[in-house]
């Protein structure tokens, strides 16, 4: 008897359009439990539904979001997953942006990167250890990312992918003007990176860690905290160092 998990924590038309694969998964596997995880707005829905053995609803505290990943797995080889599993620690980028005035403090662990927020394009300068080693960067920005991040968004502009165990970081220019040949530098995790707007009136940008954007950015201080530890486990089976590493193969 197969058990299938779904997850569908948007809204309400999105879990319409998903009916019809419901439908093809029972009529394949007419013994099997189907089950659903679902946000508030499709919860009412999802019980009066005959399409679902069981209903949960996705909570919106982190805690209960981890009581309830192990309620749906079993307790015993969610332990046994754990023991088997492999580690790695990541730390993330501690960033400081000086903005009208203010002082505001986020983490980033993919990436910090800075966006112009006109149509006109940025001017950016950029300091590494106490030299600036970019004097005008015009662009649509700039951003630094740590090696989890180098895959993403890092890589879609033209940076390096940096394996997971480097201690390195990446400094990866956004659509470059000038300098138009510039694709970038890696520089040790060790730095600390410094990158001012040059014409904050006219030309403003904003500072994003990750998901957390700051506006008016004027000044932009980057490190490696060392204090922060986020402790990723992942399945041997999986090869998290393998992927990242074929994702520097792919053409």
């Amino acid at each position: 008897m197969k058990e299938i998990l779904i997850f569908r924590t948007d809204r309400i038309g999105d879990l319409l359009l998903y009916l019809p694969l419901i439908n093809c998964l029972k009529r394949n596997y007419p013994s099997s439990i189907i089950s659903i995880v679902c946000s508030e707005k499709n919860y009412s829905y999802t019980r009066d539904l005959q399409l679902f053995n069981k209903a949960y609803l996705y909570p919106k505290s982190f805690i209960q979001k981890i009581i309830l990943f192990i309620k749906l797995f079993s307790k015993k080889d969610l332990i046994k997953k754990i023991k088997r599993s492999n580690e790695i620690i990541l730390n993330p980028l501690e960033v400081t942006v000086q903005s009208s005035g203010k002082i505001k403090k986020n983490v980033a662990i993919n990436e910090v990167s800075i966006f112009r927020q006109s149509k006109q394009t940025a001017k950016l300068q950029i300091s590494v250890d106490g030299k600036v080693r970019v004097k005008e960067l015009v662009g649509d920005g700039a951003l630094v990312a740590t090696p989890a991040g180098s895959t993403a968004y890092n890589f879609s502009v033209g940076g390096r992918i940096l394996n997971l165990e480097s201690p390195r970081l990446a400094i990866t220019p956004i659509s470059p003007f000038r300098p138009r040949g510039w694709r970038g530098g890696i520089v040790s995790n060790k730095s600390k990176i410094i990158i001012k707007n040059l014409d904050k009136k006219k030309r403003p940008v904003s500072a994003v860690s990750d998901n957390t954007e700051i506006r008016n950015a004027h000044i932009i201080k980057i490190s490696i905290n060392t204090k922060i530890q986020f402790r990723l486990l992942y399945n041997k089976k999986s090869g998290l160092v393998e992927r990242n590493i074929a994702e520097q193969f792919k053409f």
